[in-house]
């Protein structure tokens, strides 16, 4: 059994581990991969600890089939990849997308493309977690910006998983992923975790449905091989019971509820975190460790009497447009640091009908983007 608290100093990586077994993950499937091997390395070693297990697959395409099996069988599980890896994911993810599987996928991102800068950290994955599966569909992604976020937002994400009954993408980066800093770790009270909706007991089981397209919400799930309850899935378009059924209608009702699912309740999806935004003309909009340069450049430019301040996107998928649309509509000038060529400040320049500027301060060499740099841009952009 785990402490009720206790401090570590470790990296992000090793938290990821710890909020995995708190949230009630009790197994894993992957292939190892830098810059996320010590999720691996930690899991297999932790879980038979806390009655789970790990498997090492021969590859990243039978990991995530792996974890759609076990899912399926009513255990909460994860896996860990860099770029490449899930590259191969997507497919097995698009399967969990249409049958409603929940799960979480951790991506420690790396530069690319193929095989890239293996041990380099970048931020240019979150196009590909947004849109890698084929299709219309929606989807669910965090992103954390400290040691602390890995173990807090790792339980996030399982409830998510679980209330939606969907993948959810854990998109940290290297730098995160091998920063070490204190950490506590907590064993969550029975209200702080959320575990899939089973059928109510009294339930005739002629009339239970694993699939309800009529509303917002996913139906009840009770795990394959259930003594009352027959649970069906298929990657093929489907009827409320499980039953191929390509018909106009219900392609077209499927498609929406995959969609709505998640959009429709983004209120209660995102997370954002604002800081010294309240008097700002000058904003930074971003996420995962380039929010820790963000907030240093904030610092400097308040020091100068500047009003700066800064907007962190901790869910990333689905867009958290209200909180977005509020800064650009109350700032003269939004900055996104970004390790990438602009994935996210093309997201925000969509939602930009108010005449504010938005510049970009990118970088893409394998270095941790700097306070200094976001500086300069600004400035050049003056």
């Amino acid at each position: 059994m785990m402490a009720e608290t206790q401090r570590k100093f470790v990296e992000g990586n090793d938290a990821v581990v710890d909020g995995a077994i708190a949230a009630g993950a009790r197994f894993y499937a992957g292939y190892p991969i830098s810059p996320s091997s010590e999720i691996a390395e930690g899991s297999s070693r932790e879980l038979p600890r806390h009655g789970g297990m790990y498997v090492q697959m021969e590859d990243e395409i039978s990991s995530m089939a792996a974890l759609l099996g076990a899912s399926l069988a009513g255990k909460k599980s994860y896996t860990a990849t860099s770029g490449p890896g899930f590259s191969l994911m997507q497919e097995n993810l698009g399967l969990g997308i249409m049958s409603e599987i929940p799960t979480v996928i951790f991506d420690v991102q790396r530069s690319g493309p193929s095989t890239g800068a293996a041990t380099k950290p970048a931020q240019a994955d979150i196009m590909q977690a947004r849109w890698g599966v084929h299709g219309d569909h929606s989807i669910i992604a965090l992103s954390p910006s400290s040691v602390q976020d890995c173990f807090d937002l790792t339980i996030t994400a399982f409830n998510l998983a679980e209330k939606y009954r969907t993948p959810v993408l854990f998109m940290m980066d290297e730098v995160i992923g091998h920063l070490r800093e204190s950490l506590t770790v907590y064993q969550p009270k029975a209200g702080q975790i959320f575990n899939r909706i089973q059928p109510p007991a009294d339930m005739d089981s002629a009339d239970f449905r694993p699939y309800n397209y009529d509303t917002d919400m996913p139906a009840p799930m009770p795990a394959v091989g259930d003594k009352k309850f027959l649970m069906r899935t298929t990657g093929s378009t489907h009827d409320t019971k499980g039953e191929f059924k390509p018909t106009p209608e219900n392609i077209n009702r499927v498609t929406h509820y995959l969609t709505d699912k998640i959009e429709k309740n983004a209120d209660d999806i995102t997370i954002t975190r604002a800081y010294r935004l309240e008097d700002a003309e000058i904003a930074m909009i971003s996420f995962g460790c380039s929010v820790r340069s963000a907030i240093t450049a904030v610092d400097i430019l308040r020091s100068q009497g500047v009003k700066a301040g800064l907007l962190q996107l901790v869910t990333i998928w689905p867009t958290p447009e209200k909180q977005i649309r509020r800064v650009l509509s109350r700032v003269k000038t939004v900055v996104v640091p970004e390790m990438n060529l602009g994935q996210l400040a093309g997201e925000i320049r969509k939602l930009n009908d108010y005449g504010c500027k938005v510049i970009q301060a990118d970088r893409t060499d394998g270095i941790l983007i700097t306070p200094r740099q976001i500086l300069d841009r600004l400035e050049e952009e003056k």
